[in-house]
């Protein structure tokens, strides 16, 4: 059994773990700390502590499936009600708060409540340091806007430009990195794109972990755009952003939900700019069926993510340019790339299409391995 680490926070990053545990039990979540708002909120700025709320997700994710599991897993997600001062308040958050306290360290206090859990797997903080973000915002004024915060850049009304992290430069989590560079995959996405995915490419080492490792490396992109950040979004705005704040991240696999992609063409175009050589986009139906809100199926996903791994594991390229599938690994001209090799859509997707050929799910790959990266690659992950 090999290992795997998803990389994000919230609800996206519960979808992942959850579809994750059906291929393998060694998981480790590496999990944003920059959150403000809520429960989590409150406790970071009363106790100067990390934000537990996406840890507790992670870590409900990922528990037992037995009945103890099941009903730890149950109280830690549990919220009280009422007006009083711990309303609003998950069970969960307390505990990991005081076990912060108590133990003085995150990471020992998430070990803690992985044992009561009983936890496949691990969850981790991507620093020890609780992190604030701050974006450029465009669509506010005449001249934009800086913004700080989770919160509010989530709900912004304007256009996110670009974000970053403060402190700058902040301290990756040993334990997340040594994670990292151990896996066998790695998983970015989904989640909120400029407040949960994209923070961990901008941690210094975290982001030279990502990019130098031998894993595979897949990207899972959201079911629709976010009120707010993304809002009007197209699957190929979100692979640009991500592009943009890791020029040198190269993947092997950009898994999409086939009904959220209205034109395949163009997401295979700009995703060829990130692709390694034998590189996949993958579009397969791994939405949950009519939900209250847009959410991915983990069973769906989890066929989908062993569907790709099973194609990058068996495709060799050879000297002729042809996979094992005998599909041309085209070359991609400059002709409608920028200067960061990006399709030049200006974020609005409405750039060139291109013709993918009869494999709806192969993708093609300008780019060698990324400045510095690793040659040896990790194949059969499941094997």
């Amino acid at each position: 059994m090999r290992t795997a680490v998803a990389l994000g926070g919230g609800h996206g990053l519960h979808a992942t773990l959850s579809a994750l545990r059906r291929l393998t039990d060694d998981v480790t979540a590496v999990v944003t700390v920059a959150d403000d708002g809520g429960s989590s909120g409150r406790l970071r700025r009363e106790l100067g502590l990390l934000p537990p709320g996406d840890l507790r997700m992670a870590l409900a994710a990922l528990a037992a499936d037995d009945e103890s599991g099941r009903r730890w897993g149950a109280l830690v997600q549990h919220r009280f009600g009422g007006t009083g001062a711990l309303a609003g308040h998950a069970v969960g958050n307390l505990l990991l708060a005081g076990l912060m306290e108590v133990l003085g360290d995150p990471v020992a206090a998430l070990d803690e409540v992985a044992a009561l859990l009983g936890l496949r797997g691990r969850v981790l903080p991507m620093s020890r340091d609780p992190l604030d973000i701050e974006a450029e915002v465009t669509g506010l004024g005449s001249n934009g806007a800086l913004i700080r915060g989770q919160v509010a850049v989530a709900s912004t009304p304007g256009r996110v430009q670009r974000v970053w992290l403060r402190p700058d430069r902040p301290r990756a989590c040993t334990e997340a990195l040594d994670a990292v560079k151990a896996a066998d995959v790695l998983l970015l996405g989904p989640g909120s794109w400029f407040t949960s995915v994209i923070p961990h490419l901008l941690v210094p080492e975290l982001r030279e972990a990502l990019i130098t490792s031998p894993a595979r490396r897949i990207v899972v992109l959201n079911l629709a755009p976010e009120p707010g950040e993304t809002a009007g979004f197209s699957p190929e705005q979100h692979l640009a952003v991500l592009s943009q704040h890791a020029p040198e991240l190269r993947v092997d696999a950009v898994i999409a939900d086939v009904a959220a992609v209205p034109v395949p063409e163009r997401l295979h175009r700009t995703a060829a700019a990130m692709l390694v050589p034998g590189g996949r986009v993958h579009l397969a139906p791994v939405a949950a069926a009519d939900p209250a809100v847009p959410r991915h199926d983990p069973a769906a996903l989890a066929d989908a993510l062993g569907v790709v791994l099973a194609e990058l594991d068996s495709t060799e390229l050879d000297s002729t340019g042809l996979d094992s599938t005998g599909l041309v690994n085209a070359e991609l001209d400059n002709a409608g790339l920028d200067s960061t090799g990006l399709e030049n859509t200006g974020l609005d997707g409405t750039g060139p299409e291109t013709h993918t050929g009869p494999d709806a799910h192969a993708g093609s790959a300008p780019h060698g391995p990324a400045p510095g990266g690793q040659e040896t690659r990790r194949s059969n992950p499941w094997r």
